[in-house]
């Protein structure tokens, strides 16, 4: 739950800063223009020191002397990208050599510099304009969390466990490759693979666990949820070729789908693909009301809604060759590295389960 936690607090707690700088007067100086109760300042005497310490603390800054005994400000700086990982805490290198120096700061991961003796007021602005960048960066990455973890809980109300997010999410990307898409698209297709029906967030319970069919009133009512899903995630522009998928991943070639009855190369182009990859797990992998289909039956049934004028013609041809000259492309390959919101879910799951609160689960298709 700490995604969360995190999300509803960081406004309003203190920025946490690391000095990281050999020289007393210089992290006494900093500690003093940075004053509480905005800034939290810690010091770190030494490089060593302050990887320790990053290990430890979230921090919304470094300030990081360039020269230093032993290991210098460039290779802390490696290390805070390369071997932690920290590719977006905002460093701010300290030093008092020329051009050529500030080059090799910025390449080694650097994404601010001041020199020294450095300005009271110019400080304080490069360092507020660093963590203020960072907060929104944070908030930005909390907000998908929660929404990914949404996302997940509406599948396993479905009766799902989560797994098909995750193969879609693979699926797609894999799909998308074949197809020469660019790391924008494949980004929007791996979310789209989990948060493609989170819209189900708005359908009234009594229609979303309906244990049989839906009378027409009620359908009307659930293919609503693509226009939800598009409202609760339009508002982050990180999303913004995400919400295509999300709005119409049901329409289809010949425009008999929904919600917009859009036709051909009308339909936005992710929604084509992840449309043809969500259709093949679901044929492929057991359901409670279905068992898993063998290969054939998948690709003969695919080849058939093609033929109706469902699915996009020539991106099946390349999906469906792909499936008969490498199988093995579509299957499962362990993890995706982050987990898009697959941890906080767990958390969310771990502490019902504590609660001894009920989960309602649905014994139905999609």
């Amino acid at each position: 739950m700490a995604s969360l936690k995190n999300y509803l607090d960081q406004t309003t707690l203190a920025f946490k800063v690391l000095v990281v700088d050999d020289d007393l007067l210089q992290r006494k100086l900093a500690q003093a223009i940075l004053e509480g109760p905005r800034y939290e300042v810690f010091e770190a005497t030494n490089g060593q020191e302050g990887l320790e310490l990053i290990q430890r603390e979230d921090f919304d800054a470094v300030v990081l002397d360039r020269q230093m005994p032993g290991m210098d400000g460039e290779e802390v700086c490696r290390r805070i990208r390369q071997d932690i990982g920290h590719h977006l805490l905002p460093i701010i290198m300290v030093t008092g050599a020329g051009s050529s120096a500030l080059a090799s700061a910025l390449q080694a991961g650097a994404t601010d510099f001041i020199h020294k003796p450095y300005n009271a007021q110019e400080f304080q602005a490069r360092v507020d304009a660093a963590v203020s960048r960072k907060r929104l960066t944070d908030q930005l990455e909390s907000a998908e969390s929660v929404l990914f973890a949404l996302a997940r809980m509406v599948e396993a109300k479905d009766g799902n466990t989560g797994d098909h997010c995750t193969r879609l999410a693979q699926y797609s990307v894999r799909f998308g490759e074949v197809l020469g898409l660019g790391g924008d698209e494949l980004l929007a297709l791996r979310r789209g693979g989990v948060l493609h029906d989170i819209g189900k967030l708005g359908i009234p319970e009594h229609i979303l666990l309906k244990p049989g069919g839906f009378t027409p009133e009620e359908w009307a009512v659930m293919k609503t949820h693509t226009l939800i899903g598009e409202r609760l995630c339009s508002g982050l522009r990180s999303f913004r070729l995400t919400v295509h998928i999300i709005r119409s991943h049901h329409e289809r070639w010949d425009g008999s789908g929904y919600p917009d009855g859009l036709a051909g190369e009308d339909i936005p182009l992710l929604a084509r693909v992840f449309q043809i990859c969500d259709i093949y797990d679901a044929l492929t992998f057991e359901r409670p009301y279905k068992p898993a289909l063998p290969t054939s039956e998948v690709i003969r049934i695919m080849r058939e809604e093609t033929a109706r004028g469902w699915r996009d013609p020539a991106l099946m041809d390349v999906f469906l060759g792909l499936v008969e000259r490498e199988p093995e492309a579509f299957r499962v390959q362990g993890n995706l590295g982050d987990d898009l919101g697959l941890a906080l879910f767990e958390g969310i799951q771990v502490t019902r389960e504590q609660l001894d609160l009920p989960t309602p689960v649905r014994q139905i298709g999609q």
